[in-house]
């Protein structure tokens, strides 16, 4: 199947330089297609809301990647799916018309039909076939991209190295929407397509679904991405960063940095980030720290000035911001914006690069992460990987962090699993999973067959766009 081009078109009463000077801006107005973004220049991320193929709008995010001002604005994107948006600017009567030209490859399509509730056929395979479950859409989606990508590579690179047992593997997609309820109903999907093994880079709360969703069958599930614990089984296996290590390695650094002792406690109202606040109160305090307040918003939520004006009274030196993806970054540039940043610096637990640069240059100050992978750590195995992450996808492709890469290992992982027990089987390759030691891009991983997993941990702070090292804070998890 080739690629389908459609094009919608939209009409703004000023001249085409400005229109064109204006794009990414008011977006909270609605108009030019909901384009946001801090400036136009290639190379910036740029967010989409395009009503493509005639139904809800879609959230498309990319990066600009060619200018001819006035006249066009070319931005290539990985979410939902591969592609190039082109922007013409045309005078009309009275003003400007925007004419946005999309492709839409044969991965677009699916997603498109499956998110209206069309079914797709799944191809036929004869090798063992892996899923991969992640948030294509709604506020969890800033980090799908990246996630499909590495997803690619690592079953690329398995096949590339003989596969498992002689057989290539097979991947398959599916988008959770970031809705548990959605991710069960997907998780089962893949599961009757003989996905013998799913891997999750999803909320706590996804997870959680896909397991009660998938009791009695034997699939193998791992979480990939930082989480709280719990809910592990023999085939139940949670690997990334727990909070309690995170916050351990980097309440001293943090509050140095900050010259100050108070935190207050802000996140979406889900599962992981009552957990993670559930920790900081035992932790942070055992670590020097004094709590000033705790204040959470729902999952997509985009207007947080009461949350701000909150945090601003309470007087904090530190916020503990546990909002995830779209509202982490929405979050941030809200506190800028009402001169929190200038009082306050912040650390995010699962703050990552993909989300920094939705963050933007102008707010990103004072932002801190702390996780076990950041696309700056100098390993010889991350820099080979890096090397082969742009050669593959190219320079304007999403950035890696840890939610992203820890699909990339866990892959891996499994793979050099079932290499060892000669079998795809999902008891047997969970067994070796959860007692192997592994050496990965991030560092050693090490699992220790009770549902521990040992790793490295950094603390980072926002530098531009990016994040870089902060010396006296490595830890392990």
């Amino acid at each position: 199947m080739g690629t389908i081009a459609l094009a919608v078109e939209e009409f703004v009463a000023a001249d085409p330089a400005v229109v064109f000077g204006r794009f990414g801006r008011d977006s909270g107005a609605g108009w030019l297609f909901g384009a946001a973004c801090d400036r136009v220049a290639v190379g910036e991320p740029v967010t989409l809301r395009a009503p493509i193929a005639g139904g809800p709008p879609v959230d498309v995010l990319g990066r600009i990647s060619e200018l001819r001002g006035p006249r066009t604005i070319t931005i290539t994107h990985d979410q939902p799916w591969r592609g190039r948006i082109r922007l013409r600017f045309t005078p009309a009567p009275g003003g400007t018309r925007i004419r946005l030209d999309a492709g839409i490859d044969e991965r677009g399509l699916e997603w498109l039909m499956r998110r209206r509730g069309h079914p797709v056929r799944d191809h036929a395979v004869t090798g063992p076939r892996i899923g991969v479950l992640t948030s294509r859409s709604g506020s969890g989606g800033l980090f799908a991209s990246a996630v499909a990508n590495v997803a690619t590579l690592a079953v690329e690179e398995v096949n590339a190295a003989g596969g498992v047992g002689g057989r290539p593997v097979d991947l398959l997609e599916a988008d959770d929407a970031t809705d548990p309820g959605t991710g069960a109903l997907e998780a089962l999907r893949l599961a009757r397509a003989g996905c013998r093994t799913i891997f999750l880079m999803t909320t706590s709360a996804t997870y959680h679904a896909v397991s009660t969703a998938l009791t009695g069958r034997e699939v193998l599930v791992v979480h990939t991405n930082m989480n709280e614990g719990g809910g592990e089984s023999r085939l139940r296996i949670r690997l990334g960063e727990r909070p309690a290590s995170q916050l351990a390695a980097a309440a001293g650094p943090v509050m140095r940095a900050a010259g100050g002792r108070r935190w207050f406690l802000a996140g979406n109202d889900y599962v992981w980030p009552r957990a993670v606040n559930a920790v900081a109160r035992e932790v942070l305090p055992a670590h020097g720290a004094v709590l000033v307040g705790e204040g959470y918003a729902a999952l997509g939520a985009r207007d947080f000035a009461p949350l701000v004006e909150r945090i601003a009274a309470s007087g904090a030196d530190v916020v503990l911001n546990t909002f995830v993806g779209a509202d982490a970054a929405a979050f941030e540039r809200q506190c800028h914006a009402m001169g929190l940043r200038d009082r306050t610096i912040s650390l995010g637990p699962a703050m990552d690069e993909a989300t920094l640069e939705r963050v933007g240059l102008r707010a990103a100050g004072g932002i801190h992460g702390v996780s076990g992978y950041f696309q700056h750590l100098q390993t010889e195995r991350n820099g080979t990987l890096l090397e082969r992450y742009r050669a593959r996808f190219g320079q304007w492709a999403p950035p890696l962090s840890s939610l992203s890469e820890s699909m990339f290992e866990a892959i891996h992982v499994w793979a050099v699993a079932a290499r060892r027990v000669r079998s795809t089987e999902p008891v047997p390759v969970a067994d070796e999973i959860r007692s192997g030691r592994y050496d990965l891009p991030r560092g050693t991983l090490a699992l220790d067959g009770r549902h521990h997993v040992e790793q490295p941990l950094h603390l980072a702070a926002a530098r531009g766009a990016t994040f870089g090292s902060m010396d006296d804070s490595e830890g392990r998890s």
